[in-house]
């Protein structure tokens, strides 16, 4: 049996064996603009919630052995897009990030990270789905016997391979910490998956994290304000810049998009409620 569970859509906690949905949990949070905007989901709730899920499952074979594992950008404006743009623009060597099939792996191709990491989020438990390996790589690939997750180990792994400036992905402020002293200003460390984080946590991911997205944090926007020269892009859910080398990847792929960042006093709009 292949089993995968990952937590999205307002902090839902789904569950796909052998490429069917088997649970949603109730999600804590009701609404998304990001969500409604691009799949006119106007509450997320359980139902609306698998229908999302099916519905990438049937579009890209998320979670099984049919699985896309390139794509074009799907946001104008998102990490792993940004992501692809520090690597075709040389940037970044190297992205660790944990997807569906793979778990945590190495990967330098941008279409492939966009493939893989752009339309999932929360990957908690997957398993590796051989499509999904032969594209990333055994060699690439933290683990590929079980896809185990974990990021550090992911960094530890990218640095061995001789890659010299690596980004990674993790919604974990200790181990930004961790990561942050061991490697320095080497690595690029983006905040995803942040709703619900804590007071304390929010402080520290400004201190410790080179981009972060606020998805439907409350108290990391409240932080974002008391840090003026946070470089701002979205208005629905935003994506900050907080270090120099974060801000300039960021403006990269603005101009890429030939938009501008948010400025305080613009139109925003929020999802529901912020937790």
């Amino acid at each position: 049996m292949s089993r995968h569970v990952m937590e999205c859509l307002g902090m839902s906690r789904v569950t796909i064996e052998d490429g069917k949905v088997v649970e949603v949990t109730e999600p804590k949070v009701r609404y998304c603009p990001l969500f409604a905007k691009r799949r006119g989901m106007e509450e997320l709730n359980k139902e609306s919630i698998r229908e999302n899920i099916e519905y990438r499952i049937n579009s890209f074979g998320m979670c099984t052995e049919n699985r896309v594992t390139t794509m074009d950008n799907f946001l104008n404006f998102g990490i792993s897009e940004t992501l692809c743009s520090a690597l075709k623009n040389g940037k970044i060597d190297a992205a660790v990030i944990a997807a569906d099939g793979c778990g945590t792996a190495v990967i330098t191709d941008p279409s492939l990270v966009q493939g893989m990491g752009g339309r999932i989020s929360g990957i908690c438990e997957t398993e590796p789905i051989p499509k999904v390996v032969e594209a990333v790589g055994r060699e690439n690939m933290l683990d590929p016997d079980t896809a185990r997750i974990d990021m550090e180990a992911g960094v530890d792994k990218a640095f061995s391979m001789g890659y010299e400036r690596v980004a990674v992905t993790t919604p974990f402020v200790d181990s930004a910490e961790r990561m942050r002293g061991k490697y320095g200003d080497r690595l690029i460390i983006i905040g995803v998956h942040t709703t619900g984080m804590s007071e304390e946590d929010s402080v520290k991911a400004f201190d410790n994290f080179d981009i972060i997205t606020a998805c439907a944090s409350k108290y990391l926007r409240e932080e974002c304000l008391r840090r003026p020269e946070t470089l701002v892009a979205g208005n629905k859910v935003p994506v900050y810049g907080v270090t120099p080398i974060g801000r300039e990847l960021m403006q990269d792929k603005l101009d890429e998009c030939g938009k501008k960042a948010w400025k305080p006093g613009e139109p925003t709009e929020y999802p529901d409620p912020l937790i």
